[in-house]
């Protein structure tokens, strides 16, 4: 079986999956098994997008949304990053710090909501915070593990061309070594952002999140349906373009 047709009957089946899904879901919600306000069926999706588009309310959640997310992903994976590389270069830093990663990462990103709420109020710095939590961890982790699976020979063979300084290091070995590492790191750290920010909106900071709560309020479940379906086409979107990025950041890796 050649490539193409392999493909076409993998994509054939999964679309086959969604549909059966589909009509399922249908069939259940029309039985009356289940309360309609419960369970709405996927045919009253449809005019919900509509509304929520005229009304311009879904632009606006998910501009707010964005907008929080984005400044969350970009503190986590930079610090994630930064320190994950500092403690892969450094013993005794990377001694130093092991009890307090240990003692601190079991701890869920949402734990952290009470003090957000505290230190920020309810705003869009509190959410961006607790996105930043949960990213930040991914990003040192995948970073720490690729910096220490750098062949040490290579570094060995920079200093002795005359870049053993700490920048040059970093620029001509550890950095490109460890990029792959790295940009899988980045990638999980996107799409756990999508899976946070709802739940950091959940207390009326502006967003998806709170569209949810006050639909949910008013047994509206199409609605939340809409933002359900809407938080999946953000991390799918957002998950092709950094594809597509990375790609070709390691267009060189085999």
């Amino acid at each position: 079986m050649s490539r193409e047709l392999r493909l076409g009957r993998v994509l054939l089946l999964a679309t086959g999956g969604v549909v059966g899904f589909l009509l399922l879901w249908e069939a259940v919600a029309r039985s009356g098994l289940l309360p309609p306000a419960l369970v709405p069926p996927p045919s009253a999706i449809p005019a919900a997008v509509m509304g929520e588009l005229g009304n311009g309310i879904w632009l606006r959640v998910v501009l707010q949304s964005l907008h929080h997310y984005l400044i969350g992903v970009a503190i986590g994976s930079l610090l994630g990053v930064a320190v994950g590389v500092a403690v892969g270069q450094s013993p005794v830093f990377e001694a130093a710090q092991a009890g307090l990663a240990r003692m601190l990462r079991p701890i869920p990103p949402l734990a952290w909501i009470p003090f957000a709420l505290i230190w920020f109020g309810v705003s869009e710095a509190a959410a961006a915070f607790i996105i930043s939590i949960s990213v930040f961890w991914l990003n040192y982790f995948a970073t720490l593990s690729a910096v220490k699976q750098i062949d040490p020979g290579l570094v060995e063979l920079a200093r002795a061309f005359g870049h053993g300084g700490v920048l040059a290091r970093l620029g001509k070995i550890v950095l490109p070594a460890a990029a792959p590492g790295i940009f899988g790191g980045l990638r999980a750290g996107f799409g756990q952002g999508w899976m946070v920010v709802v739940a950091s909106e959940l207390f009326g900071i502006p967003g998806i999140g709170q569209r949810m709560m006050d639909a949910s309020g008013l047994l509206a479940t199409q609605i939340v349906v809409v933002y359900m379906l809407t938080i999946a086409l953000l991390y799918g979107l957002s998950d092709w373009l950094f594809q597509l990025t990375s790609r070709r950041f390691l267009a060189w890796a085999p």
